[in-house]
This record gives C-alpha cells, structure tokens and sequence, in this order.
C-alpha cells in the first residue's frame, strides 16, 4: 500500500513555493523522494525555504507567473535541468485588501488577476505542453480557494479569479484527461499564511471567524502535506476535474 504514495524518481515544479501552503506541499512531495523545483518572485524567500531542511533537496527557480514569457522560458528550463516534468502545483497567488465595490479600481483588480488567474492559466497551458510532449501523464494540482465556493465582499479579484481557477481546472481536466493527465484543484479556508497576518492578530477575527471553524483553529501549510501526496501519487489515478475543500469545516457549518 504504501508504494501508492512512493514518489520517487517524479519531477516536481511549484509555483508560489517560498512560502506557506506552497512551501507545504513541496516538501510534503520531497519527503515521499520527488524532485522538487520551488518558483517565486522572491528570490531570499526561495533560497530561506531550501536551506530549511537540506536533505530535502529542494531546488529554486526565479520565475514571476504573471509573465507569460517568463512561464514559458521556467518550463523549458526545468525540464531541461531536471530531467522532466510529473507534477505541477499552481498555487501562486496574491490578494490586495478588503475594497468596497463602488471603490475597485481597474489596476486594483487587475493585480490580483493577473497572477491568480492569468498566471495560473499560463502555468497550466505550459505544464501541459511538457506533458502532453513527453507522453508520460502527470498530476497539475491548482490552489484555488474557500473563496471560489463563499461570498467574498469587498474581496472580488481574490474570488473572481479563484472561482476562475476552478473552472479552468474542470475544463483541462477533460481535455488532458486522453494523455493522463490528471488536473484537480484544492481549496484552502482560512490558513495562517503571509497572506493572512493581518487577520492572525486580530481579536475580533478570530472571535468572529475562526471560532466558527468546527476544527476551532486556524489551517497550517502542513495540514496539505497528506493531499499534495495523494493527488500527485498513483493512489489518485483515478481523480480528475475535483475540487477539495480543507478549511476545517468552515464551509458546512
């Protein structure tokens, strides 16, 4: 049984890797023998996140999604640097505040768009092509968000495109599935992130919110170790076109 989550000798790439969720899973994936290639735009984070545990073996990759032309030239890169390409976690993204509707600005919605959702597409099309190309299946694993299921007032850039991110993932998950490749997606409630400190120190958040989650606290990058695994192993040969929640319960109760 245990051979189902063996992932030694896979190519792994993620997105967004640095830090929190990201970071989670990339090692979650090395410590079941992938090798991984973690991409941000923040180089100190990249090199922070590999020095961490060395014998993880992480690898680092400049690469700002939002470019599609710098998406393009990471893959072939990878590839050609590593050897291949089994597994792609696309979970780059980015929010901007609580803006009222009547207030969203053009730019303001667009630079969270064009990481999220933008960015996201690119790294789905490109992954696909190598994919499809070296005639070897894979697993693309797309972090959308609680936020793509809730109402996000104040909040529409983050939601819109994480509602994007799914229905791109059902769409390449029919089209890819002839080729083996498997596209699900994950949807984080409320996690303790950089993304998220604001809210972490805030009394009246978690009075308000986190006691509402039935697990009665927040969600760490670890708890995603388990379903990074899962959806990039053998075990999940069969799944395609799915969106997970983990958010602790939030959304049922």
């Amino acid at each position: 049984m245990s051979g189902l989550f063996d992932l030694t000798g896979k190519k792994a790439v993620v997105t967004g890797g640095g830090t929190g969720i990201g970071l989670g899973m990339a090692e979650a994936l090395a410590d079941c023998g992938a090798s991984v290639e973690i991409w941000g735009r923040r180089q100190h984070k990249l090199d922070e996140a590999a020095a961490k545990n060395p014998a993880r073996g992480l690898t680092t990759r400049s690469v700002d999604v939002a470019d599609e032309a710098a998406v393009q030239e990471g893959f072939e890169a990878s590839v050609k640097d590593n050897g291949g390409l089994d597994i792609v976690i696309i979970n780059a993204g980015v929010g901007n505040g609580h803006i009222p509707l009547l207030e969203v600005t053009a730019d303001q919605f667009h630079e969270v768009t064009k990481i999220n959702l933008d960015g996201a597409f690119w790294t789905l099309r490109e992954a696909a092509k190598h994919m499809v190309a070296a005639k070897n299946g894979g697993s693309i694993i797309a972090i959308s968000s609680l936020a793509a299921v809730d109402a996000t007032p104040n909040n529409y850039a983050y939601g819109a495109s994480k509602s994007g991110v799914v229905g791109m993932v059902k769409a390449a998950a029919v089209e890819l599935a002839r080729h083996q490749i498997r596209v699900n997606a994950v949807l984080p409630g409320w996690i303790a992130t950089d993304m998220t400190e604001g809210a972490q120190g805030s009394e009246l958040f978690n009075e308000k919110v986190i006691k509402r989650v039935p697990i009665r606290r927040w969600g760490q990058p670890a708890d995603f170790a388990g379903m990074a695994v899962y959806l990039a192993s053998d075990a999940s040969s069969y799944q395609t076109g799915t969106s997970t929640l983990i958010d602790g319960g939030y959304s049922i109760f």
